[in-house]
């Protein structure tokens, strides 16, 4: 325990509050937890209790340990309760009234030395504090949900909390095995003001129809190493509850990209609300289930003849010698295809076969793979200098450098050699796709096929088609990519596609914050991977992205949405100026040794 603060209340038991009633009394705190009836006491005793028959199952707590921090919990309905307590935190739903209500009725009753803690995720905690005689004494303490497993807590100060409270706070988080953040009074804290423009966005692409929901949570999820996809996250939260905290964002910032989008509206009033409802993006088996049901929108499984016929596919060229051409080679050759791969000069041919041959070396060293696989793979392999050899592919993929110059000669000479039939595809993350369809006769054959790095790895493929496209020539692209071991995902050729339209722009976000002052490149890396379950932070991100590559996708973005939101920060263009691209460099946003 921390200082002073051993008696903690906890007014509203939700899902967040019972979680933080949990998380007190598994550190030794006495807690009394408040609601306002006896079935919102009962479903928060029911919270708890489950939560820790789930921890004693899993072998998180013994049963005796269980017993103990259960006999340090007392709920009630009395606000008397909560008269002797040195802390009390609040956890009901976002409404600033309903919360300036609960405050003004604690400062009547709890000691004069207690402080008063708003779990709010959005709303001003300044507005909050002033409908006590005590602003000085309140403070922001944002928990994540679950409260009991999530490690980051975001302490808020507003400009007349006094620097003894904040210390308090801090500690207090600290001693409940947290990663505490002190931070300025503005709509969104770190995580949401990061998350929410994100989650809008894609409820935005959804709106619009160019991608399905399924894929866009799979690109996310696939494509970024994210927890959630964003359309099933929204679900989670309650999309009444994420409507009111982008309309917070908005009336504070007036940042466009986070006025709501229309159809968190028009769910919202629909009775949609998510997974407490039953069904939001996605339909649920019940109200507060995360099981999901087959719906109206569920993609339904192709009947024979129902779908294009597909384009037979057993000859593959691959042109370019990078990382991304020699992962995709490899891919290909793996799954049985006979791949003809073309690059630059006999040494660049050598040096691709050789970092295949290591690269299933270390498979079979881990067991991923035979001696018998390897050798398979690699008799399927055969390198050339000359585009010409692509004659006979079924097949070809440019894996060239990002421009669009160079891609756009490299389709026209494709266009030449390649047989009437063969599929051209791109795997670029970013140009227009149509662009280069353009260049050839045969613009309904070109398709995009953006695989991810390391494409051994990674399973995500964006199959993008232009408004040209065949429609044979998408389905026989998704069929290909199923049958290599990756998950296919289509959308339109707009900037960005999925993954990096929603991604850079929260990236952006990110180092707009930096800008601002407001919060520390660590701080913010940490809100991020603790607070969202994101595998890395926006920072780390852009740090192995490389900055060139980001200003150069966000300045794509930019350009064809013309969104003033999207134009690179200027700190991202002045790193780049500067050289500091990275981790390529040694130097980006951290220092590297």
């Amino acid at each position: 325990m921390s200082g002073e603060i051993s008696k903690v209340g906890v007014v509203g038991l939700g899902t967040m509050g019972a979680g933080i009633v949990e998380v007190f009394a598994r550190n030794g705190f006495d807690v009394v937890g408040l609601d306002m009836s006896d079935i919102a006491v009962e479903r928060g005793r029911g919270h708890i209790e489950k939560s820790t028959d789930r921890a004693v199952a899993r072998g998180k707590l013994t049963a005796d340990e269980r017993t103990e921090i259960l006999g340090r919990i007392r709920l009630t309905q009395d606000y008397a309760d909560l008269s002797d307590r040195d802390l009390v935190i609040e956890a009901v739903p976002e409404n600033l009234e309903l919360k300036r209500e609960i405050f003004a009725t604690l400062d009547s009753i709890v000691p004069a030395s207690a402080i008063l803690a708003s779990n709010t995720s959005s709303l001003s905690v300044t507005d909050i504090a002033v409908a006590t005689n005590r602003p000085a004494q309140v403070v922001g303490m944002h928990f994540f949900n679950p409260a009991p497993v999530q490690k980051f807590v975001e302490i808020v100060r507003t400009v007349v909390t006094a620097p003894e409270t904040v210390d308090a706070a801090a500690a207090v988080a600290a001693s409940l095995d947290k990663e505490p953040v002190v931070i300025g009074d503005k709509a969104g804290f770190i995580a949401n003001a990061l998350l929410f423009g994100y989650l809008n966005h894609a409820a935005s692409m959804f709106e619009t129809k160019y991608a399905s929901r399924e894929d866009i949570d799979a690109s996310m999820r696939l494509g970024c190493g994210l927890p959630m996809g964003p359309l099933a996250l929204l679900d989670l939260i309650g999309l009444d509850t994420a409507y009111e905290i982008l309309d917070t964002m908005y009336k504070q910032g007036r940042d466009r990209l986070h006025a709501p989008s229309p159809v968190l509206k028009q769910m919202v009033t629909a009775g949609l609300r998510g997974r407490k409802s039953g069904r939001g993006f996605y339909t649920y088996e019940a109200p507060n289930s995360p099981v999901v049901i087959t719906d109206s929108l569920t993609p339904a499984a192709a009947a024979d003849g129902d779908s294009a016929p597909l384009r037979p596919i057993n000859k593959v060229g691959v042109v370019g010698s990078g990382t991304m051409a020699t992962g995709i080679i490899e891919v290909f050759a793996k799954a049985g295809y006979e791949v003809l791969f073309v690059a630059r000069g006999d040494d660049k041919v050598a040096k691709v076969q050789a970092a295949i041959e290591r690269s299933l070396d270390k498979a079979v060293q881990r067991g991923k793979a035979t001696e018998e696989d390897k050798a398979a793979a690699l008799s399927r392999v055969t390198g050339t200098t000359k585009l010409d050899d692509l004659a006979d592919r079924d097949l070809v993929l440019e894996a060239v450098v990002e421009e669009i110059s160079v891609k756009t000669v490299l389709f026209e000479n494709l266009d030449e050699i390649c047989k009437p039939g063969t599929i051209l595809a791109t795997t670029t993350s970013s140009l227009p796709v149509i662009e280069l369809a353009s260049a050839t006769s045969r613009p309904a054959d070109v398709v995009g096929l953006h695989f991810f790095n390391p494409a051994q790895v990674m399973k995500l493929v964006e199959v993008v088609s232009t408004v040209a496209t065949a429609d044979d020539v998408v389905a026989t692209s998704i069929d290909l990519c199923k049958r290599i071991g990756k998950h296919p995902v289509s959308c339109g050729d707009r900037a960005g596609f999925i993954v990096n339209a929603l991604l850079f722009p929260y990236l952006n976000d990110a180092i707009k914050m930096l800008e601002t002052n407001y919060a520390s490149a660590d701080d913010m890396d940490k809100a991020m991977k603790l607070g969202c379950g994101y595998p890395m932070g926006p920072f780390e991100l852009l740090d192995v992205v490389g900055l060139d590559v980001s200003a150069a996708i966000q300045r794509t973005l930019y350009l064809e949405f013309r969104e003033p939101g999207y134009a690179p920060a200027p700190l991202l263009d002045h790193l780049v100026t500067a050289g500091y691209l990275g981790r390529k460099t040694g130097r980006g946003f951290r220092v590297y040794a």
